[in-house]
């Protein structure tokens, strides 16, 4: 959104914030759900680049289908755990995790 139709909505009287506000999340909330997004992406990317399909990945874990999709779109019944789990499974680095995270952090800074 430009300066000038941000403005332009604050006179008349909208409030203009992001997903984490308009959520009411707390600093740390916000952190976790993007690292978290993060490496869902960071999943998706490794099981393409692997020419892999969702079922296929989910065969590998021993889950299924729709959890892959969920787990790709960083659904909030994914563990953490699953996904960490699921990235190491498809030859995901430490190096690789890491740059997933600090592109998440570098995201939130811009």
């Amino acid at each position: 959104m430009t300066r000038d139709k941000k403005k332009r909505l604050e006179r008349a009287g909208w409030v203009i914030s992001d997903a984490a506000g308009f959520l009411q999340l707390s600093e740390e909330e916000s952190r976790f759900l993007e690292m978290k997004l993060a490496l869902a992406g960071g999943v998706r990317e490794l099981r393409e680049r692997g020419g892999m399909t969702q079922a296929a990945l989910a065969d590998r874990l021993g889950s299924s289908q729709s959890r892959v999709a969920k787990m790709e779109a960083g659904d909030r019944s994914v563990s953490l755990d699953l996904m960490m789990r699921s990235l190491l499974s498809i030859g995901a680095t430490t190096t690789e995790i890491a740059r997933w995270i600090r592109r998440a952090e570098t995201h939130r800074a811009a």
